[in-house]
């Protein structure tokens, strides 16, 4: 799919990832960031986790997710910023006026520990998604019924 010309994009010169062990759970993969950033993505992650506490926590790709049961958002931290997974184009593009101010890609959205995403954007966006999951749950089980 194509990226709409008001969403930046910013696949990168240079963002490798942070060399991370592989981690086992969210718990590891915090413990291994350097402090500055594992305080945002810790924060991330109460805000998801106060938006979707049904959610399923664990890594998936090498980083942390929640599921509810289906891919809900991710988050990691890279080398030169941290990222925020939103896992839906059209979720990207429902919140393209709100995400602006971040670098963003197709499919997600690069913060800084000095320009964290606002909590209140986070919550939105998880809530978004949730809808999307179950409306497309929704549209499966009418399918299966024809």
């Amino acid at each position: 799919m194509a990226i709409d010309a008001d969403m930046k994009d910013t696949r990168a010169k240079g963002s490798l990832a942070i060399r991370l062990k592989p981690a086992k759970d969210i718990e590891g993969y915090l413990a291994s960031v350097p402090a500055p950033e594992r305080a945002v993505l810790e924060k991330l992650r109460r805000t998801i986790r106060a938006a979707a506490p049904k959610a399923i926590e664990k890594i998936a790709y090498g980083m942390p997710a929640f599921y509810d049961p289906r891919p809900l958002v991710a988050f990691a931290a890279f080398k030169d910023h941290c990222s925020f997974f939103p896992m839906s184009v059209a979720t990207m593009r429902a919140f393209r006026a709100e995400l602006k101010p971040y670098d963003t890609a197709k499919g997600t959205i690069h913060f800084t520990v000095d320009r964290p995403l606002p909590a209140a954007v986070v919550k939105r966006i998880v809530l978004a998604r949730i809808r999307e999951n179950e409306e497309r749950q929704r549209e499966r089980e009418l399918k299966k019924r024809r």
